[in-house]
């Protein structure tokens, strides 16, 4: 089973590499239905566009396999997978440096108003004499990364460059982690002077980016959100910028894809993004492969290669 959004050439792959009757396109790309799976469907390969709850599993008795594209699994209801016996394979690894780059590069666009003055040269505003608000440097400032995984790891990595002092909160202490351990994201964005967030989506972290750690991050403070559009709050974030309680923000997600609420679509203070944090050829290319590849094990051997894991409490 194909649903919609997934990446041509993995469909390619689905097609090309397993026997025909295996794939069934349920979905073209701009929605609408071509087909209904079958209760004899094994495999469901999904994209964060599809949610997977009760009703779709209700409806696919026969199902073994969800095998989502991408490393967040916010739209699989994983409790329900797992009562039924099905497992969930996502695509982990591949792209943790591509976001992380992103990261990165999203933290000194908004810092250093990088994309604000691209428009100010092409808006003629530098011609006519118009003077330039200064930035904030990023070199040596306190980066706090909100979820020191695969992903928020690499950003680290990445701020030692910077000669930043990195500080993270994770559900737990990362062993051997020489960075700064927060026992809160208040308590983080209280230290911090940069936000990058990099926890999984999902019902554990909703709002974990609230009203309350934006005032603790202040008004010199700036957030970055390559997670999920759910961690961050996007009402109290409005309100945040809108009262200068926050210096400024940088957004590759949303709370509802693709929909990006005007009062910030308005502003000169927020850097926009289209969810592209894995948005390269490469990374692009071995998500596809890995995919494929879940599939692949699944039914040759019964087993995925990258499942999903529960994360220990």
């Amino acid at each position: 089973m194909s649903t919609r959004t997934l990446h041509e050439p993995v469909e390619v792959a689905l097609l090309g590499r397993l026997r025909r009757g295996v794939v069934e396109r349920i979905r073209a790309d701009d929605g609408a239905v071509v087909g209904e799976p079958g209760p004899g469907t094994r495999i469901a390969v999904v994209t964060n566009k599809i949610t997977v709850d009760d009703a779709m599993l209700d409806a696919l008795p026969s199902l073994e396999l969800v095998a989502s594209y991408g490393v967040g699994l916010d739209h699989v209801d994983l409790d329900a997978a797992a009562a039924r016996g099905v497992t969930v394979s996502h695509t982990p690894g591949v792209l943790d440096d591509c976001v992380a780059d992103l990261a990165v590069g999203a933290l000194l666009d908004v810092r250093r108003r990088i994309s604000a003055g691209d428009r100010h040269v092409r808006s003629g505003a530098w011609t006519a004499g118009d003077p330039y608000p200064l930035g904030r440097r990023l070199s040596g400032t306190r980066v706090g990364i909100l979820g020191l995984g695969r992903i928020g790891a690499a950003v680290a990595r990445r701020l030692d460059a910077f000669w930043c002092e990195v500080g993270y909160h994770s559900r737990r202490r990362v062993e051997g982690s020489l960075y700064r351990y927060a026992s809160s994201p208040l308590e983080l964005a209280t230290w911090a002077d940069s936000l990058v967030v990099t926890v999984p989506g999902g019902p554990g972290t909703t709002a974990m980016v609230d009203a309350e750690v934006l005032d603790a991050l202040g008004p010199n403070g700036y957030l970055v959100n390559v997670a999920r559009g759910t961690v961050v709050d996007e009402s109290a974030l409005v309100h945040a910028l809108k009262d200068g309680r926050i210096a400024g923000a940088a957004l590759d997600t949303y709370l509802d894809e693709p929909y990006v609420p005007a009062a910030l679509l308005e502003r000169e203070d927020v850097v926009l993004l289209p969810h592209m944090g894995s948005a390269t050829e490469e990374t692009r290319a071995a998500m596809d492969d890995l995919l494929v590849a879940n599939v692949e094990d699944w039914l040759r051997h019964g087993r995925a290669r990258t499942p999903w894991v529960a994360a220990a409490p």
